[in-house]
């Protein structure tokens, strides 16, 4: 089975001695389905001097951990999630199962962007018909500009899906 976790992920530790704690995946190893994260699962190593130079000592690093005991942490929501998988301009994005806010980061930035342009373009649609707009158009336009929000929210919605899409088909 393929690993969902990647380098550079935040995770929190669901199990064992670290439960609760975050930090970010330094090393996966896929084969042997460990992960290794920043400051976490740290263990005491005895170094032996190999040479009359070289000086041995107790030294702490970060331990492997079995994958299963990490969730990771969604950017959108702030919360450990599960992961699942979409498509997103062909490629196989990773997405939170909560919020299906697109876990890789390239597919997060192309999705804000367009969320953006759709909220400007409205707000000057807004602006410019009420400037031009009678008293009792006014209340015309005001009932189109409602419609027009409630649009960008879809759009929203849309390109948060199509963005958790495409970061799963990246990956």
């Amino acid at each position: 089975m393929t690993m969902t976790i990647k380098t550079g992920d935040n995770v929190l530790v669901i199990t064992g001695k670290d439960k609760g704690k975050t930090g970010k995946v330094v090393k996966v190893l896929s084969k042997e389905n460990k992960v290794v994260v920043e400051n976490i699962n740290i263990v005491t190593k005895h170094n032996k001097p190999r040479s009359q130079q070289d000086k041995g000592g107790i030294v702490k690093k970060p331990a492997p951990m079995e994958a299963s005991n990490v969730m990771v942490v969604c950017p959108g929501c702030g919360k450990a999630s599960r992961v699942g998988h979409e498509v997103i301009n062909g490629k196989k994005v990773r997405v939170c199962k909560k919020c299906k806010v697109a876990l890789d980061k390239e597919f997060t930035k192309a999705s804000k962007k367009e969320n953006k342009k759709t909220i400007k373009s409205a707000n000057e649609l807004k602006g410019a018909t009420l400037k031009q707009a009678g008293s009792a158009e006014k209340k015309e336009v005001k009932t189109e500009a409602k419609k027009a929000k409630v649009e960008t929210k879809e759009v929203k919605t849309e390109t948060k899906k199509s963005t958790s899409t495409t970061k799963k088909a990246s990956k």
